[in-house]
């Protein structure tokens, strides 16, 4: 291995925490839009699946479970960028845009989760 491709390496993983500190500092500075949108991404996800979690847990069901998860999901991510990191929305083609950002798979999670942990729990009672 060269010394070149270590030396790539080891900043992968620097940048990569630094990424992950920046994400939970308020009012962080985002000069890479990619990075600020890959953790929208990560973010939507860890929320699916422990909303799934909790939404298994109680037992809720149907559409009011679904209507949930959306607003929710979409709440927590509006009150990160907007009050969190206080981000020019316009920069990333508005709000829509980074609310569209990792929303099917993180519903898609949400619901093997919830349909997991719904049905090992209470599925005899159906």
């Amino acid at each position: 291995m060269s010394s070149k491709s270590k030396f790539d390496s080891a900043n992968k993983g620097k940048a990569g925490e630094s990424i992950w500190k920046k994400a939970f500092v308020a009012n962080a500075e985002w000069p890479d839009k990619e990075e600020f949108l890959d953790v929208i991404y990560w973010m939507r996800q860890a929320i699916g699946i422990v909303l799934g979690l909790c939404w298994g847990l109680l037992p809720l069901k149907g559409f009011l479970g679904l209507l949930l998860f959306v607003a929710v999901n979409a709440a927590v991510i509006y009150f990160y960028v907007n009050n969190f990191q206080s981000v020019d929305e316009e920069e990333y083609g508005g709000m829509w845009e980074i609310t569209k950002e990792g929303f099917m798979t993180s519903f898609a999670g949400f619901l093997v989760t919830w349909i997991i942990v719904f049905t090992g729990l209470h599925g005899s009672s159906l």
